[in-house]
């Protein structure tokens, strides 16, 4: 009787709600001897944790601070070393009232889109996409348009015609969300060249641009490209990090960068949120921060990621079969490999009787499609075990008669 009560009384949103198809798939890869890439956590085997024991100094020192509630907009220490230490990238320091630190980059999107989003309006994401972003914005009850993606990243010189026929059939535009380095799932990186187009269209439709950098700091190879929101005039440019990727995502300590305006009205949807990001937290990540760590720990976890990436790479280029295509990527945590003629959703039962896991492609697409493609991850497992999840990986392949 009370779960009609409950089901009569839901939302649309609450009643609509589906569950994020990667956590679907976790059940399956629990299995003993099961070598997972699948999940895009990072490497605990790296993690700082004497530099944040040390860190934990701060308590003695702020306690009183930062075991109270704290500013919504963020811990302004934290907030000032953010805005001095991305300055290169960002093209300039930031004011505070630019920022504001959130409880992981999930809710830098979560909030974006409260302040941005009416039942209906449409958001132009790349195909394949971050599914967790989706998942927000579906929540929002957003809908989407897709823009396919090669190695250079979104396909920006199709956008005109795409904003061109969405403002014909009235459709709301509110923006256009890219992760612009070593996206997750296809580990591509936006070019330079696209970025400059990407901007230029943005300017000409008067449609802001959501950058999504969580894997910009952790390029092996070449050099950094220019951030969209530095060469941005026109205060069109809402940039997203993290330190999940790059120090620990048990910190859950993200910023959002972007038109004070904007960022004011994040952080008034927040304070009915959360009120404000951990205090303690942030406190941590501030004072590991001051004593010197990031610029030491950066350089240690590129390269330990490198020699992962390098395995995976040799493994697959040594079992896994001729018809396979992939891009190398140069940074972050993931191959997305094609498999021409396979349906990765069978695949993936074959796979996992094999004890091997990955993400089946559909998962990145919102609107359907990928069913060929999956993504592997190299973040997380042991690299020693790459040659032995190559190797399942074929034999599945095989047992679908592929």
């Amino acid at each position: 009787m009370s779960q009609k009560v409950w089901e009569d009384l839901y939302s649309e949103v609450g009643t609509n709600l589906t569950p994020s198809p990667i956590r679907e798939l976790v059940k399956y890869m629990k299995k003993p001897g099961m070598i997972s890439l699948a999940g895009g956590n990072p490497d605990p085997e790296i993690f700082p944790v004497k530099e944040f024991q040390e860190a934990a100094g701060v308590i003695s020192e702020r306690g009183k601070e930062i075991l109270q509630y704290g500013g919504t907009g963020g811990y302004e220490p934290l907030k000032d070393f953010i805005s001095q230490w991305m300055a290169p990238r960002m093209g300039r320091v930031t004011s505070p009232g630019e920022m504001c630190i959130t409880t992981g980059s999930q809710q830098v999107m979560d909030l974006f889109a409260a302040v941005m989003l009416d039942p209906g309006d449409v958001v132009v994401v790349e195909e394949p996409t971050y599914p967790g972003a989706t998942h927000a914005l579906k929540n929002r009850k957003a809908r989407f348009i897709t823009v396919p993606c090669d190695s250079e990243g979104m396909k920006v010189e199709l956008l005109p015609e795409i904003l061109e026929q969405a403002r014909k059939g009235r459709d709301r535009v509110k923006f256009i969300y890219s992760i612009v380095n070593f996206q997750n799932p296809s580990g591509y990186t936006l070019s330079l060249p696209r970025r400059k187009k990407l901007l230029e269209i943005a300017e000409s439709f008067g449609t802001p641009v959501f950058e999504d950098d969580p894997y910009g700091h952790l390029r092996f190879d070449g050099e950094h490209e220019p951030t969209i929101f530095s060469m941005d005039r026109s205060g069109l440019v809402i940039y997203a990090c993290s330190f999940s990727k790059i120090l620990a995502p048990g910190t859950r300590v993200a910023w959002v960068t972007g038109p004070e305006d904007v960022i004011s009205k994040m952080v008034m949807v927040k304070q009915g949120s959360d009120l404000c990001t951990s205090v303690l937290a942030q406190g941590l990540v501030y004072e590991y921060c001051r004593l010197g760590h990031m610029d030491s720990f950066l350089p240690r976890i590129q390269e330990h990621y490198k020699k992962k990436r390098d395995a995976m790479d040799a493994a697959f280029r040594e079992f896994l079969p001729s018809t396979t295509t992939y891009e190398t990527p140069s940074g972050g945590f993931f191959y997305w490999l094609a498999l021409p003629g396979v349906n990765t959703r069978d695949l993936f039962f074959k796979a996992i009787d094999r004890n091997v896991s990955f993400v089946t492609g559909d998962s990145f697409f919102p609107t359907g499609g990928g069913e060929e493609y999956l993504r592997a991850c190299f973040s997380y497992a042991n690299a020693d075990d790459f040659p032995e999840a190559a190797k399942r990986l074929a034999l599945a392949i095989n047992d679908l008669g592929q």
